[in-house]
């Protein structure tokens, strides 16, 4: 089994920041893919970043240039930095890890941000 608790959501004013942080810990073995999609009410779960563990990342569009994703591949761990929050960032934000040599793919528990004046 392998559980991935998140952390730093919450309620920020617009142009404000946040940094999420999502642990693994259990028989990982390896984490290969981490990294966070988002999800409005209402609408599908979208990739906002993710991070190979060779340090490749891909961004969705929206959050290019505002978002950052790091890891800490001792740790298990991977953190989104998100600055310049806008309301429609607004979303439960939901952390992911696939593993090897052994496949699986985890999931966080979900973190509330929201974005509001």
């Amino acid at each position: 089994q392998v559980q991935l608790v998140e952390s730093g959501g919450g309620l920020v004013q617009p142009g404000g920041s946040l940094r999420l942080s999502c642990a693994a810990s259990g028989n990982i073995f390896i984490i290969n893919g981490m990294g966070w999609y988002r999800q409005v009410l209402g609408r599908q779960r979208e990739l906002v970043a993710r991070m190979m563990r060779d340090g490749s990342t891909d961004y969705a569009n929206a959050v290019k240039g505002q978002f950052t994703i790091s890891r800490d591949n001792a740790k298990n761990t991977v953190y989104l930095q998100m600055n310049n929050l806008k309301p429609e960032d607004t979303a439960v934000y939901y952390c992911y890890a696939d593993t090897i040599p052994r496949p699986g793919l985890y999931w966080g528990q979900g973190t509330q941000v929201t974005v509001s004046s």
